[in-house]
């Protein structure tokens, strides 16, 4: 199947195959036709999947016939890193169109915005807050949007922003095309999307499991040696861009410097930076001038970077899905990626979840020559240890 079977206009078309694109992926095939047909959608899929264009695409035809100038489309993301992504996607998607698209944050100055909404917006891509603080100030109106975009759904219950999507929802018409999309699907969600959602038609890409062209494994280490080994894996692995997770804002931003002092190219990305400061970073990791990211979960849904050969969890997560949503930022479009995971005593339990998980059993590995008995000092750590409980149970031999 290719995207010409789609029908889409020249210039969108022409756009699809300035970016190479050619055999739609599994998510593409099944969302493209049902939104050109203007049905309520709720997809479950990964990241990495194609989401963006499943929705974008349709999108953009739809909204060729009709009047410029007013909001008749309103994509809601959880974080500015990923709304500041779809936005540049369907920019590009539209460039041979004159539709104009507008994203809107928070953690900028909303004079700039107001002012690209006084001179027409065709596509708006927001963050929950500050698009209610647009519509309360009536600096905004979204009484012509004709189709409704939940991306991420789950991440934005994840932050506490249910409430103010139904707030937001009070906006918008009834009668109106509704998109969600999400990679897990909790009771909340679930309610949710009955309750915008008009006789939906579901699809589900595998969204469960990560991507089977990523390579999983375990490095059990004592929390004092995490960075040590993290430097000696950085040293001794062929890499091309590196994504590295850690729990805490201080710990990325500390763990970022001390990678930068080892004499690597690597930023951090965290919550306590600036959104210029952000993007910034963001944009140094794209073109290549950083080789590693260090980040939080912030990072976890709002990194498009098709080059990411490694993702690392410092810090292993929480959950299944957290760890997913992680390292499905490898192996993007069809390339092949690996996994990392620094595991420690206290958190043998968390292995068990994340192998039902990924399927199989999670690989351990060890870096010889490595020193795993080395004494802490007091400088092989920083910050403070985590304090969550944790079970112990018998951890997964190696193969």
């Amino acid at each position: 199947m290719s995207f010409e079977k789609f029908n889409l206009a020249q210039g969108i078309m022409a756009q699809v195959e300035a970016l190479g694109y050619t055999v739609p992926t599994p998510i593409q095939q099944q969302a493209i036709p049902l939104v050109l047909e203007g049905r309520d959608v709720m997809g479950l899929a990964q990241t990495g999947t194609g989401k963006t264009a499943a929705f974008a695409l349709p999108l953009l035809q739809r909204l060729l016939p009709g009047k410029r100038g007013q909001v008749r489309a309103l994509i809601i993301a959880p974080t500015r890193e990923l709304a500041e992504q779809i936005n540049t996607a369907i920019k590009v998607f539209a460039k041979q169109t004159d539709l104009r698209t507008l994203a809107v944050y928070g953690g900028v100055s909303t004079y700039h915005q107001i002012a690209a909404l006084r001179r027409g917006v065709d596509i708006l891509v927001a963050c929950p807050g500050r698009l209610l603080d647009h519509l309360e100030q009536r600096t905004v109106d979204l009484s012509h949007v004709e189709t409704l975009v939940l991306d991420e759904a789950d991440h934005m219950f994840d932050m506490g922003f249910l409430p103010t999507i139904r707030k937001i929802l009070r906006y918008v018409k009834d009668s109106r095309q509704t998109l969600l999309f999400s990679a897990t699907m909790p009771s909340d969600i679930r309610r949710l999307a009955n309750d915008v959602l008009n006789n939906p038609s579901h699809i589900q890409i595998d969204h469960e499991a990560p991507v089977d062209n990523i390579s999983h494994a375990l490095f059990p280490v004592e929390q004092h040696l995490k960075t040590s080994l993290l430097l000696e894996i950085l040293k001794s692995t062929a890499t091309k861009s590196v994504l590295v997770f850690t729990r805490t804002k201080h710990r990325a931003k500390s763990l970022g410097q001390k990678l930068q002092q080892s004499g690597f190219s690597a930023i951090s990305l965290q919550g306590n930076l600036s959104q210029n400061k952000r993007q910034a970073a963001l944009d140094g990791f794209r073109s290549g001038s950083f080789q590693i990211l260090v980040a939080t979960d912030i990072a976890a849904r709002g990194i498009d970077v098709s080059q990411i050969s490694h993702v690392i969890n410092y810090d292993i997560p929480d959950t299944p899905e957290a760890y997913t949503h992680r390292i499905g930022r490898t192996g993007r479009a069809t390339r092949s990626g690996e996994a990392f995971t620094f595991v420690t005593k206290e958190e043998r339990s968390i292995v068990y979840e994340l192998e039902r998980n990924v399927g199989a059993e999670l690989i351990c590995r060890t870096i010889q020559g490595f020193d795993y008995n080395a004494v802490k000092s007091p400088s092989s750590e920083f910050g403070r240890p985590d304090r969550r409980p944790m079970q112990r149970r018998k951890f997964a031999s190696a193969r």
